[in-house]
């Protein structure tokens, strides 16, 4: 190994940059499966830490509870992105006069792409980088070696309860990121466009299909389970004090967001197809 270094060293250099990112992934994917198979475990002996994981996600805690937490923060992102998309639909649809399919970009669009999407980013900027940056403090203040030390397993206790709680309350968050996006899009196109209310309501009902928003369930329950491991492995695995706390933050965050698109991308191959096709409702 000594001679092929001392001969290659650029080969040996790029083989051990290979060696070290195998690994790294290898150590994630036995955390992921650690705090996956810990979540009965959470459950079972932690369920008020999971309650009030719930309620600080949910609601949030500190200044952040003052706006909403990550509640008013999904809501608004889709809100406006339902806007965007029927303002952008209509203008498009417009230019070659088919400006009454705008009910169709917002049935079609919001559920299978924007919606999902969009809440995913909001959680991972809100709930994903508070996890990382609680766990990375607790690491690099040892809080996390303590736990151990009084017999408290700490992946169960830390990682899975913040997991289920982010599994749990994405469903009610994403209801309402999905009924903001819906809202948004009939206002911008009925009320600031003028399109006449049955016309937009007709092809709206027409191309909302109910597998569609179940769908869409799926995908955002996904994102969060991905949200949630990839912060928390991150945060707990912290080093470096506070600078190493941001930087843990940053990298989780960008890992996150790439898991985002990745999940809608997989799961819409998976369930759409490589065509896209769409039915009518009913």
């Amino acid at each position: 190994m000594a001679l092929m270094t001392g001969r290659f060293p650029r080969a040996a250099r790029r083989l051990g940059k290979t060696s070290k990112s195998i690994d790294k992934l290898g150590e994630q994917a036995l955390f992921f499966a650690r705090a996956l198979g810990s979540m009965p475990r959470a459950v079972m002996h932690y369920p008020k830490e999971t309650v009030r994981l719930i309620a600080e996600i949910s609601m949030g805690t500190g200044a952040l509870a003052v706006i909403g937490g990550t509640v008013v923060i999904v809501g608004f992102l889709t809100l406006f992105t339902g806007g965007i998309i029927a303002v952008q639909g209509f203008s498009s649809l417009g230019n070659i006069g088919v400006e009454a399919l705008t009910g169709f970009f917002a049935a079609f669009i919001n559920v299978r792409i924007a919606a999902p999407t969009i809440a995913g980013i909001g959680l991972a900027a809100t709930i994903g980088a508070g996890s990382t940056a609680q766990l990375g403090a607790m690491r690099v203040s040892e809080e996390i070696d303590a736990l151990e030390t009084m017999a408290i397993p700490s992946i169960p206790y830390l990682v899975s309860t913040r997991v289920m709680a982010g599994m749990i309350s994405i469903i009610p968050l994403y209801s309402l990121a999905v009924i903001a996006s819906f809202i948004a899009s009939r206002f911008a196109t009925v009320v600031l466009y003028g399109q006449s209310a049955g016309v937009y309501d007709h092809y709206f009902s027409t191309f909302l299909i109910p597998t569609d928003i179940l769908w869409s369930f799926v995908q955002a329950i996904v994102m969060a389970v991905a949200v949630m491991l990839i912060h928390t492995y991150y945060g707990f695995n912290a080093s470096g004090g506070p600078v190493g706390v941001g930087v843990a933050v940053g990298n989780a965050v960008r890992a996150s967001l790439i898991a985002v698109v990745t999940v809608t991308l997989l799961i819409s191959l998976a369930v759409y197809g490589t065509s896209g096709n769409f039915n009518l409702s009913g």
